[in-house]
């Protein structure tokens, strides 16, 4: 990509001689942003654009001038796919469709550039567009773009599915004197799409924070494997577009139900250590505070403030958020007492009440970050009658000084009386807020980026398993065969056994004497479960019946479970009843997945029983690039783990069990494509050990 970005010749095709014109204003802005390579206009009505020669056709360019490095294309749509084999004749690698008029304005389009995208693709070439605003470097520099201001020179990368987007970032950049080191609008990504430009981001030296705008993400897999790179060297920060929940597909299982499209995009980021927000304004905010702050040792955070309110508005957002207040030393303590007045709180948050000058500040801040149990502070001030703004933030900048290793923030709530203040910190590298809670916030982002720093150290990757696939896919394709896409309970507990995932015996019976004699076999007491695929809860029309204990009952229970179908859903078609071992009942949870159509398999676990879809305690994984440390975390996050661990004098479940079912289950997943879901509900979890009770997977034609 740095022929894309440092090209030595470009070329613009539809360089119109009119002002006003998109191929006019590209040029004029190559022009004036001041690159130094040469530019090369194509016109086939002018010799001449702008004071630079022009020529007729890419091709006579070419022949003149040598090669071209970077094509950027503003002509018609229908014209641009000659363009695209101008640039495969004369060896050009690098192509940015300006031009609209694809896929976005309908089929016609689409079929336009499908087929330039197969003759970039073909050929080598990496397309930007089509329907974009273009790109800039401001360190090059150059402005491929037709935007109508160029940025200042900074270390903010920023990419932009939104053209229109993407030109009000950078009027408001541009306002607010924020430098940016690439901008980047994707278009209707035909070619090269985010991840592209995340990995040329996280390569260029010139850039310390990536930010984006995304509606989707093209190819799953390969963002998150970039963005987990990325993320280790840079921070990541996305605003993810499209988040209701119509958006996700109709699901018939539990997971999927729970699983969301936004879900997935959630989980997602949090995987491959990319920072989430969710209003465009952080985007940026973020960025300041990236590129002026250290990364916090912990997420143990101290609140400084002269007023009680945005004190304890402030300690709110900390418990929200899941950040820690710090605790002092019992030195700070007595250091602080020996000083402030008697009103002030020595704890945390530290009010150093409303007649605080700067010299009181000043003492409580050296105090609490010299503590040892403090990882980072935030500065709280309100307007009152002695307050010093200026001289407070000149004392806030002083510490800054004496404490360079730990972050400051700090929030100037008010208009005028505090603006001059906000402002000598904000250009003193101290991000400023007008509120508590944002200022918050901006912590608790530095302290979740540093912790994603510290676990991708000593990972525990997934068993080697032993599977048998001959075994499983004969199960499978019986199933897809008999247009079964959803299999027998019996058949997804003999491929959890396959799979070494414990599952508690269960067959299936056509009739009632083979219920009996399979009971018989299994051993008493028995349950005896509907066999109908096509019925969700079975439960609910009396198709579930536990605890039988004669092979009288079985052949008495089998007929009423085949009659009461018959009842409530007619014609419904049962292939007869399944017969499975009664076990001990343990702690019940639920392991599932679904597959995302960007991301593959997408792992779930939590609280199961019959109340899965109504508590929601559940947690997600995408098994793409999954290991066992990212497991533990899974589980963590539940409070289905907290009743593992053991609650109130309980003893623990087999915690490591369910790690282990978890990672099995993700590796079926992984290596049988055909399997669209999976839900064991219930897992019950014992002392020792697991069991699957009820099991019900899903399958797919490959490929789809």
């Amino acid at each position: 990509m740095k022929q894309f970005f440092n090209p030595k010749k470009v070329a613009v095709v539809g360089a119109s001689t009119s002002r006003g014109k998109v191929g006019n204003s590209v040029l004029l802005n190559l022009i004036t942003c001041g690159y130094q390579g040469k530019i090369i206009p194509i016109n086939p009505s002018a010799s001449e654009v702008e004071g630079l020669t022009s020529y007729p056709s890419l091709t006579e360019a070419v022949e003149k001038e040598g090669s071209i490095d970077l094509v950027i294309v503003a002509v018609p749509a229908k014209a641009v796919l000659s363009v695209a084999k101008e640039c495969v004749a004369a060896g050009t690698k690098q192509l940015i469709v300006i031009s609209a008029g694809f896929k976005e304005v309908g089929k016609e389009g689409a079929a336009l550039e499908r087929e330039l995208a197969e003759i970039c693709r073909t050929n080598g070439i990496g397309l930007l567009g089509p329907n974009c605003l273009g790109m800039m470097d401001t360190h090059t520099p150059i402005n491929a773009s037709f935007a109508q201001d160029f940025p200042n020179p900074g270390a903010i990368a920023f990419i932009s599915q939104s053209g229109a987007l993407g030109t009000a970032v950078l009027d408001w950049a541009i306002s607010q004197k924020i430098g940016l080191s690439k901008f980047i609008s994707l278009g209707n990504k035909a070619g090269l799409d985010e991840t592209d430009f995340i990995e040329a981001a996280a390569a260029d030296p010139n850039t310390k924070v990536i930010l984006c705008y995304i509606e989707n993400v093209v190819d799953g897999p390969r963002f998150m494997d970039v963005a987990r790179k990325t993320s280790a060297i840079k921070p990541v920060i996305i605003f993810k577009a499209g988040t209701s929940e119509a958006g996700a597909r109709a699901a018939s299982s539990h997971t999927g139900a729970l699983a969301g499209n936004d879900q997935t995009y959630e989980t997602v980021f949090k995987q491959s250590g990319v920072l989430r927000v969710r209003r465009m304004e952080d985007l940026f905010s973020l960025a300041s505070v990236f590129l002026s702050q250290p990364l916090p040792a912990g997420d143990r955070v101290t609140i400084v403030t002269n007023a009680g309110g945005p004190g304890i508005i402030a300690a709110d957002t900390v418990e929200r958020l899941g950040l820690q207040m710090a605790r002092f030393t019992k030195d700070t303590i007595e250091k602080m007492r020996s000083q402030l007045p008697a009103e002030a709180n020595l704890l945390n948050p530290v009010d150093v009440i409303g007649d605080a000058k700067a010299d009181r500040y000043l003492f409580a801040l050296e105090n609490v970050l010299a503590d040892e149990n403090v990882d980072g502070v935030v500065i709280l001030l309100t307007p009152q009658a002695v307050t010093e703004p200026t001289a407070t933030a000149e004392a806030i900048l002083e510490v800054r000084k004496k404490a360079p290793d730990k972050p400051i923030v700090a929030a100037f709530m008010g208009g005028a009386t505090v603006a001059e203040g906000a402002k000598m910190l904000t250009a003193g590298g101290i991000p400023c807020y007008s509120f508590a809670e944002p200022a918050v916030e901006a912590f608790q982002h530095l302290a979740k980026y540093s912790a994603l720093s510290k676990n991708r150290k000593d990972r525990e990757p997934l068993p080697d398993v032993s599977i048998d696939r001959n075994q499983i896919n004969k199960i499978l394709t019986t199933a897809w065969e008999d247009r079964r896409p959803i299999l027998f309970g019996s058949e997804g507990a003999k491929i959890l056994s396959l799979m070494g995932i414990p599952a508690a015996r269960t067959e299936l019976a056509r009739t009632a004497e083979e219920a009996v004699k399979l009971a018989d076999e299994i051993g008493y007491p028995v349950a005896l479960k509907l066999a109908a695929p096509k019925v969700l809860h079975k439960t609910d029309l009396g198709g579930v019946r536990l605890n039988v204990r004669t092979p009288e009952d079985v052949a008495t229970v089998f007929h009423e479970i085949l009659d009461n179908l018959h009842f409530h859903l007619p014609g419904t078609q049962a292939y007869g009843v399944e017969v499975q071992k009664m076990g001990e009942v343990g702690r019940e949870c639920i392991i599932g997945m679904t597959r995302d159509l960007q991301f593959g398999p997408l792992l779930m676990f939590g609280l199961g029983g019959i109340y899965v879809n109504l508590l929601k305690d559940v947690a997600f994984r995408v098994v793409h690039g999954l290991d066992r440390t990212e497991l533990r975390s899974m589980l963590a996050e539940t409070k289905a783990y907290t009743l593992l661990k053991g609650f109130r004098g309980e003893k623990s479940g087999d915690i490591e069990a369910v790690i282990d079912t978890l990672a099995r289950v993700a590796i079926l997943a992984r290596e049988f494509p055909q399997i669209n879901e999976i839900d064991i509900n219930p897992l019950f979890v014992y002392e020792n050990g697991v069991s699957a009770v009820d099991v019900k997977i899903t399958l797919r034609e490959v490929g789809t």
